[in-house]
């Protein structure tokens, strides 16, 4: 059976990053958080005073700093997962906080970003054998990909799903700011000029408002064994 290239997009909150990991682990392949990547980049432009007091992103200085910005994934011994490090210091925690998801698709919606951040993408996927979750993975970064996957869920059910999460983590979130968050977030990424949002042509919906982690990790391991085993 020849490896394959799974592409997963979506909207925010959707599990997206929970599903690929599970899948890869489970199939033995290799897992790319694009969104993690995007993430880093904001909480990078956040350390170096790249948005002013309005929010708005200094596009020149950010475009200056990049090429000192190193992005990597390493796995956790413990817990057999990636994470994500931003010049050489783990910041999966903090690239998870409300201050970054509130700016996160601002700077994802920058083109020289997108390009940076497509080009790495695409050389940690040249060899297959690779699971990626983001906004564009299906439609720009791999519009080959043997199996694209697209997932959605209702706003409201993506909110409760960030607030449990947040709970857990913290102990403190507050719900009506995550929903006004996330149908921002939605927005922007379906509007942005460079790499919107969308369902490419020959992307599997799979709406998980609904399902149990068990139903859905059962669906996908049914499409990919279908398409690995015609390719």
């Amino acid at each position: 059976m020849k490896k394959i290239t799974i592409a997963v997009d979506g909207f925010s909150s959707c599990g997206k990053s929970t599903m690929a990991k599970d899948l890869a682990r489970e199939i033995g392949y290799i897992y790319i958080d694009s969104g993690a990547m995007y993430r880093a980049t904001t909480l990078f432009a956040l350390q170096n005073n790249i948005f002013d007091s309005n929010n708005e992103i200094d596009t020149s200085l950010l475009k200056e700093l990049l090429p000192s910005m190193i992005i990597s994934f390493k796995l956790n011994p413990e817990t057999k997962t990636p994470e994500t490090y931003l010049n050489n210091q783990l910041v999966e925690k903090e690239i998870r906080s409300m201050e970054v998801s509130q700016r996160v698709s601002p700077i994802a919606a920058i083109d020289f970003v997108r390009e940076e951040m497509v080009k790495q993408q695409q050389a940690m996927g040249k060899n297959k054998g690779i699971v990626m979750d983001g906004r564009d993975i299906g439609t720009t970064v791999f519009p080959n990909a043997e199996l694209k996957i697209f997932v959605t869920a209702t706003p409201q059910v993506r909110a409760q799903r960030r607030y449990d999460e947040m709970i857990a983590k913290t102990g403190k979130a507050d719900f009506n700011e995550i929903l006004k968050n996330i149908e921002e977030r939605d927005y922007i990424d379906q509007n942005r000029k460079v790499s919107p949002l969308k369902q490419a042509d020959d992307a599997l919906v799979l709406d998980n408002s609904s399902l149990t982690i068990a139903e859905q990790k059962e669906w996908l391991l049914q499409q990919f064994a279908r398409v690995a085993s015609q390719s």
